[in-house]
């Protein structure tokens, strides 16, 4: 049976971000994720998901200058000893938050760009953040990302974020399949988590198209997590989407499995 983390970057808004934590626990949740700890102390953090009982699933290691619309450094030529102090600072905060994985995000590449050289700093970065992550348990993630929510992204399809694992080829390096980015860039959903179950560390959900609950839009969720327990994933599933309303009164989806659990 599937097992659903709250998404705080997005869910929960209409409470400052250390009382999300509460507010999802209220509303059944056992684990959340989140883009960015670092606006805050890693002890306040653990502080509440001990407090409430939750699981820290999942996040992201520093992008760069999110404000500025930077997107990552990982794939970027020249950012390298940046990408790799702001690794060191993601393991710190999962060391005491708790969390075995760090989505890797590639960064903005210009239509212009040498995208064999961008590639080349890739696999390089994900190698040293890979080793670094093994010598603590964690677990890396990359995410390929839609080219219509995030313009430049320089990974966008399922089968390039694999081929880039298997490249690098460290066994704590996997992809983050988000639904939503994959239904966006190419569909048949079920398939692709069917053909790269293995190589899959992390699983995602939103609807299709305005990102809102998955009980909204175009994807069959109920179909896709039976295929995704056939599959025997154990891990979370990341509810990243944008709720329409506010966040508890969109919640009817996940009722019936929080009473089957």
């Amino acid at each position: 049976m599937p097992r659903f983390a709250a998404n705080l970057s997005m869910m929960y808004t209409e409470h400052d971000f250390l009382d999300r934590f509460g507010a999802a626990a209220k509303d059944g949740f056992q684990a959340v994720e989140y883009l960015f700890p670092y606006d805050h102390p890693a002890a306040e953090i653990r502080k509440r998901l001990d407090e409430h009982g939750l699981t820290q699933a999942l996040f992201n290691a520093p992008p760069g200058d999110w404000a500025a619309g930077e997107r990552g450094t990982a794939a970027l030529p020249g950012r390298e000893t940046e990408f790799r102090s702001g690794f060191a600072r993601a393991l710190e905060y999962a060391s005491v938050i708790g969390n075995d994985r760090i989505h890797v995000m590639a960064g903005l590449v210009p239509a212009d760009a040498d995208r064999a050289r961008c590639r080349a700093v890739y696999l390089e970065n994900l190698a040293y953040a890979a080793a670094s992550a093994a010598a603590h348990g964690v677990t890396v993630l990359i995410e390929p990302i839609n080219t219509r929510d995030m313009p430049g992204y320089f990974l966008n399809l399922q089968g390039d974020g694999q081929a880039i694992c298997q490249q690098v080829g460290a066994a704590n390096l996997l992809v983050q399949f988000d639904c939503y980015h994959c239904q966006i860039m190419e569909g048949d959903i079920a398939k692709k988590l069917q053909r790269d179950f293995a190589g899959i560390g992390h699983i995602q959900i939103a609807g299709v198209p305005e990102r809102h609950e998955p009980d909204i839009g175009e994807l069959n969720y109920p179909y896709l997590f039976d295929v995704i327990d056939q599959l025997g994933y154990q891990g979370w599933i990341g509810c990243e989407y944008r709720p329409r309303a506010g966040t508890s009164e969109g919640l009817g989806w996940l009722k019936p499995y929080l009473t089957r659990r």
